[in-house]
């Protein structure tokens, strides 16, 4: 299960947590600060999410385009690569790398019905195409994504533990609102959303996680920065956060980049 990914590319793409919320020099000089930058990703990311349930895509296309969204930004600024744009040519580009393509244009309709009157948000297929284009170049051409969710139900299964598919499955969810893809491998993140859900269950695992003998401390942390996220982030999963929240961060940005 885990040695697949370590032979992967994914696995030598994994970066430091220090280094996946650096905003970059462009987005500094707007004035965006690093808690911003944060936002900007996890308001994004539910675009994507809400973007995707429109179109009809599998959960795993979904994860994928999140994490090509957040990998693009430890490596390209917000000025220069507009977030508006960069997510649906995520949603774009991983629905082709996972074989469950979308059209562009049924995106553009999408996006339009969503935002509104929102300018800032109107493209057309050119643009997203174009897009798809400068993202292949920005991600280094390594499209290739492990998910939490296969490892997920292997070990719900060998823990015994099946009825707690469900809510564990929603952890997972909710950890593409982090950058924890970038920085853990993802049966590591599988492992402590079965920890968290055993815990709020009172399912008693602990024999079961001392026999896999993995490092419970990295368990325990990435548990914590679960929970932390959920008590620090209040995200509304129909609109992402509020508009209060967002748009004087947005209205930082150029319109069109």
């Amino acid at each position: 299960m885990a040695a697949n990914f370590w032979a992967s590319s994914h696995s030598k793409q994994l970066l430091d947590p220090e280094d996946v919320d650096v905003v970059p020099a462009a987005d500094r000089e707007r004035g965006i600060t690093t808690e911003e930058f944060r936002l900007v990703k996890i308001h994004m990311s539910s675009h994507i999410w809400r973007l995707a349930q429109q179109v009809k895509v599998r959960q795993r296309v979904i994860a994928t385009a999140i994490t090509y969204f957040r990998r693009v930004y430890t490596r390209k600024s917000m000025s220069e690569y507009d977030p508006r744009l960069v997510a649906p040519a995520c949603l774009y580009l991983a629905s082709k790398v996972e074989e469950s393509t979308v059209q562009a244009r049924l995106l553009v309709f999408y996006i339009k019905k969503m935002c509104g009157s929102d300018d800032k948000y109107r493209f057309e297929i050119k643009d997203i195409l174009e897009m798809e284009m400068k993202l292949l170049e920005a991600l280094d051409y390594y499209l290739v994504v492990y998910h939490p969710y296969r490892p997920l139900l292997h070990l719900l299964q060998d823990a015994g533990v099946t009825d707690l598919t469900q809510f564990a499955w929603g952890l997972v969810n909710d950890t593409y609102k982090m950058d924890l893809i970038l920085v853990q491998p993802p049966y590591m993140i599988a492992l402590a959303c079965i920890y968290i859900a055993s815990v709020l269950k009172d399912k008693d695992t602990t024999s079961w996680f001392e026999e896999l003998h993995v490092d419970m401390n990295i368990v325990k942390n990435i548990s914590m920065e679960i929970l932390d996220f959920y008590e620090t982030y209040k995200v509304d999963p129909q609109r992402g956060l509020s508009d209060e929240k967002i748009s004087p961060i947005m209205n930082k940005l150029p319109a069109k980049a």
